[in-house]
């Protein structure tokens, strides 16, 4: 893997600065901005190699993304829009997937182990790209809470049937009542590690109103909770999820002073944009070595197939709900229809698929593309369609108040 030298970095930080000014000026999602610049800077002379891999995007990218926006999730609304996520991220991401992989199966003729593995990375909504690409929409509240948390959850879902088809393309076997329990102890594994580092750590951030300890403290939650969840094969994004909702949630009552409330969250925020800068630049960069033209007929294929997956999970999930307090308004389901984007954690999945799945390099090119189609035409096309539904922010109505 080539390393990022401190020249290079320096040089991105400032490129990300200026998609970060252009980008609000004109009124762009600017993780659409970042990866356009990322391309650009893997087509000039220079040459700049930025490195992608599942670890890096898992044990660097992801758990101060997560953190961050669990950290500013209040747990009375999570609560409340819990049933109807979990349900979205659960159950969606098995419709998703099996409406792909069958696609893909019969449409192009792959096998069943590859089909399902694309099936499985490309059916979650990355929140990487949903919860920056809607913090800059500014989305109505209970659409923005539905759709990260959703996002939030089914990634981790992604992440547990990656795993399980990992053994089996291994050559293990693996019973349903197996199947069960990886996934329990995955989910709850993970939000255990979660709980157990935060509580813990928080407890010892009660003894002090030092910021820069407690900063400190939050940052090893963070790290600390995915990491330990992800060492003992438990999922580190519930983990980190956990722990930044018990953080929110609890730590400013308990642990964190009111001095240092307002230099944890200035730090995560940081922190955030910085992970989200350099991922985004870094897809953008692998993104202009992708031989797209190579799987074109394919990509349309596939492109449709996820769309329409989403849209098999989408409508009838909100279907069942209809009747209840968690009704889903038209608007809101055409929004996580559309808003469904693919990004970091589908890529690095696809990356991870073992060589001996027949279609690895096809997975890892038409990820690529779907990710493209996802950031460039969906991601660009959200802020108006969600200003003419008026679901921003300033507009929105009191039909999707929770």
């Amino acid at each position: 893997m080539a390393e990022l030298q401190l020249i290079d970095l320096g040089m991105l930080l400032v490129v990300t600065s200026l998609v970060a000014m252009m980008s609000r000026r004109i009124g762009l999602p600017y993780t659409a901005g970042l990866v356009a610049a990322g391309i650009v800077l893997a087509l000039l002379p220079i040459g700049v190699n930025l490195p992608l891999s599942r670890e890096l995007v898992f044990n660097i990218f992801l758990p101060p993304l997560i953190f961050e926006a669990a950290l500013q999730m209040p747990w009375r609304r999570l609560r409340a829009q819990l049933p109807l996520t979990v349900t979205l991220a659960f159950l969606g991401v098995a419709i998703s997937a099996a409406f792909v992989a069958g696609g893909l199966h019969w449409l192009l003729g792959w096998s069943w182990l590859g089909a399902a593995f694309f099936g499985v990375l490309i059916a979650a909504t990355d929140p990487v790209s949903v919860i920056a690409a809607f913090k800059e929409m500014r989305a109505e509240p209970r659409l923005g809470m539905v759709v990260e948390s959703e996002s939030l959850l089914n990634d981790g879902v992604a992440a547990v049937a990656f795993s399980i088809l990992l053994v089996i393309a291994g050559g293990g076997e693996l019973t349903p009542v197996a199947a069960v329990g990886a996934l329990a102890w995955t989910v709850l594994g993970g939000l255990a590690a979660g709980a157990g580092v935060a509580f813990l750590l928080l407890k010892l951030a009660g003894r002090t109103d030092d910021h820069l300890v407690e900063i400190t403290l939050t940052t090893i939650i963070a790290w600390g909770s995915f990491l330990l969840a992800e060492h003992v094969k438990a999922s580190g994004v519930f983990a980190a999820l956990a722990a930044g909702v018990i953080v929110g949630n609890l730590g400013w009552r308990r642990a964190i002073s009111d001095n240092g409330r307002g230099h944890v969250l200035g730090f995560w925020e940081y922190a955030a944009f910085l992970a989200n800068s350099l991922l985004f630049l870094m897809i953008g960069s692998h993104e202009a070595h992708q031989p797209l033209a190579l799987v074109s007929g394919a990509l349309a294929v596939v492109i449709i197939l996820t769309l329409l997956g989403r849209a098999a999970a989408v409508y009838p999930i909100a279907l069942l709900f209809r009747g209840t307090a968690l009704r889903l308004p038209a608007t809101y389901q055409h929004v996580l229809l559309w808003g469904g984007l693919r990004g970091a954690v589908g890529l690095a999945l696809a990356l991870a698929v073992p060589a001996s799945v027949p279609e690895q390099r096809q997975i890892i090119v038409l990820a690529f593309g779907v990710v493209a189609f996802s950031i460039f035409l969906q991601g660009l096309t959200m802020p108006p369609l969600l200003r003419r539904w008026k679901l921003t922010g300033k507009d929105a109505s009191a039909d999707g108040a929770p």
